[in-house]
């Protein structure tokens, strides 16, 4: 693993994608439409396009949303060789300005993965309304991060990170992570995409001490830039790894959560 790697390649490649149980709960919300639009906000390297690309038809687009050109440009090389007939544009900008380029663009489902924490709530959700068929959904997603996870091995990880930056999760370029101020179902509520039912999939997923390393470096809260020595930080993380693994292999034991939400009396 190279110090010279970016974020984005970290990112791309140790994010995870999507279950298969959530892509089978979000396929039926394209398939009725001739060339069905899904508009994927907090886009990041593609991790919610790349896992609805299998189940979307040829006639389908999709739209990537983020703040970062880089991610989305790496968004675009992971998607480019698996397209096929689809085709897939890329909008760099805070996810409340998105403003689609042709008239009368509406799309059939949004989603935005791990990310409606960053985003203007009210300003994003007023957005969307502007943007989506009458029959839309709006899917928020998530599934924790290993900071929040609790196993024996994520505990000592985090108080491992705390040792070196401090007690304080960190987050965006130079602050501390706030909790938000209501939960998601308050700000769907107040919507247009009021109609909200919640759906949770337990999973079991795998780590290596190498994979969460590289996923530790996409993330805030410990992205290499915040230490003062992160060479050191990593060999105190890979032993602390090695020494938790059981055959190399270190567990994660979770739920991921999908509200999925409509405006009142519409029907898929």
């Amino acid at each position: 693993m190279s110090l010279f790697d970016s974020v984005e390649h970290h990112y791309a490649r140790y994010r995870p994608r999507l279950p298969d149980q959530v892509i089978q709960l979000l396929a039926p919300e394209l398939a009725s439409a001739a060339s069905p639009r899904m508009l994927a906000l907090g886009a990041g390297t593609g991790q919610v396009a790349l896992s609805m690309l299998p189940i979307l038809p040829p006639t389908a687009h999709l739209d990537l949303v983020d703040q970062d050109p880089g991610m989305l440009r790496t968004a675009l090389d992971e998607l480019r060789p698996h397209l096929g007939e689809r085709t897939a544009t890329a909008h760099a900008g805070p996810a409340e300005q998105f403003a689609p380029g042709q008239t009368g663009y509406r799309a059939d489902l949004v989603t935005c993965c791990r990310a409606f924490h960053w985003v203007d709530q009210p300003a994003v959700l007023a957005m969307v309304d502007r943007v989506t068929v009458p029959r839309a959904a709006f899917a928020i997603m998530g599934d924790g991060s290993l900071w929040t996870h609790q196993a024996p091995w994520t505990v000592a990880l985090r108080a491992l990170i705390q040792s070196h930056l401090g007690e304080d999760r960190r987050a965006g370029t130079t602050g501390t992570y706030r909790e938000p101020g209501r939960r998601y179902e308050d700000d769907l509520a107040a919507s247009a995409f009021s109609n909200i039912a919640e759906h949770r999939f337990p999973f079991t997923r795998a780590w290596t001490p190498r994979s969460v390393l590289g996923y530790l470096r996409s993330t805030s809260f410990a992205r290499p830039d915040l230490f003062t020595d992160h060479p050191r930080f990593e060999e105190q993380a890979h032993a602390l790894l090695l020494e938790h693994a059981r055959g190399k292999v270190l567990t994660e034991d979770g739920v991921f959560t999908v509200l999925l939400a409509r405006r009142p009396g519409a029907a898929r």
